[in-house]
């Protein structure tokens, strides 16, 4: 949730939250791969693991040298852009992948990852640490990494400058006086974009999200497409936002969102200036898999390991900005105290999501952007 800042970007962190920019190279102690393909009679084995994933993956660099000093692979980080786009691109370069390990396929996308093959089985170590509600996938072609809740966030000053009350549900952002307010990200280009559209889905069911929709394009919604131009351009509430002018005081993020401003601020507000409207929240689980056809898959299998790991799973908070999944892990106080618990996000079933996902998409682009 998602998403999701190299330590050489955090200062950029007030004005992204979960996301970074570019293709990184974190903990590596150079850049050559080590050689041939594992497996290969008498091929050295790779010293370095790359890791693809998009935009918003972040860890600390003393986690990622523990790896290494832990099983002597370095990791290399290549990011490729929104959850959405990385995905299509591990598609078409199936069997000849970018890396050894995929991380970020959440569940609004797992079923056309899955489907596509572009992942091999692997049955991590540790994963009895991990609730049963998060393993989605009974071969374990994917393994659980953290979840998070989709939900609208809105901007404290400007409601209390207007004196009217932030909405709290979906069926208040439809509402006259929230009119002009919503910014929302497409759903076929990004992550929180769709899981808002199947949260609504969720709540209104097949036969009436349309008209729920419908209501939302009367009152002005403007949807753009990704999640960094919502958040950081057009979303007054935000660092980014402020800077940018941005002009609209709800936007489709995170219910984690409210601690990086509050984290990266100077100096730090004793209260987030963001809120989050808790009835408007999907709930939604990012995964890790070994690519079909990676180079270094004994380095993949040790990094998706190392992704469960308490270290690890301690680390994701205050860098990507989600919760971990392991029972052990505990939540740091600074993201505690300004993030939010979602008592009942909207949720659905992978099955029904892998069934509906691309028709809804199709009808939501000819309700909204026509």
């Amino acid at each position: 949730m998602s998403t999701k800042n190299p330590a050489s970007i955090k200062k950029q962190a007030a004005v992204a939250v979960l996301a970074a920019l570019g293709v990184t190279a974190l903990a590596a102690c150079g850049t050559d791969d080590g050689g041939e393909a594992a497996g290969k009679s008498g091929a050295p084995a790779p010293k370095t693991v790359t890791l693809v994933s998009h935009d918003s993956f972040n860890a600390s660099k003393e986690v990622l040298a523990e790896f290494t000093k832990q099983t002597g692979f370095t990791v290399k980080v290549l990011k490729a852009g929104d959850a959405g786009e990385a995905v299509n691109k591990e598609i078409l370069t199936k069997g000849s992948p970018q890396g050894d390990v995929f991380f970020g396929v959440d569940n609004t996308l797992l079923s056309r990852a899955l489907d596509n093959g572009i992942f091999v089985g692997y049955q991590a170590k540790g994963l009895d640490r991990i609730p049963a509600e998060y393993h989605l996938d009974e071969e374990h072609r994917v393994t659980p990494i953290d979840s998070g809740d989709i939900c609208v966030n809105y901007d404290k000053k400007y409601f209390a400058d207007k004196k009217l009350a932030p909405p709290v549900t979906f069926d208040d952002l439809a509402k006259p006086e929230y009119k002009d307010l919503l910014v929302v990200e497409n759903p076929e280009r990004s992550s929180p974009g769709l899981g808002f559209l199947l949260g609504t889905a969720a709540k209104y069911g097949d036969d009436g999200w349309q008209d729920y929709w419908k209501k939302l394009k009367a009152n002005g919604v403007k949807t753009v497409d990704s999640w960094e131009l919502a958040y950081n351009q057009e979303f007054s509430g935000s660092a980014g936002g402020k800077q940018a002018k941005g002009d609209r005081p709800l936007v489709v993020s995170y219910a984690s969102s409210p601690p990086v401003e509050v984290l990266y601020a100077e100096p730090q507000p004793k209260e987030a200036p963001t809120g989050v409207s808790t009835g408007t929240c999907f709930r939604q689980t990012e995964f890790a898999g070994l690519l079909n056809g990676a180079k270094n898959p004994e380095g993949g299998k040790a990094l998706i390991d190392f992704l469960i790991s308490k270290k690890f799973q301690e680390d994701m908070p205050l860098q990507m900005f989600v919760n971990p999944v392991a029972k052990d892990a505990v939540l740091p106080e600074l993201f505690t105290k300004h993030g939010v618990v979602v008592e009942k996000p909207e949720t659905m079933e992978p099955g029904k999501i892998a069934e509906k996902r691309d028709a809804w998409i199709q009808q939501w682009s000819s309700l909204v952007l026509k």
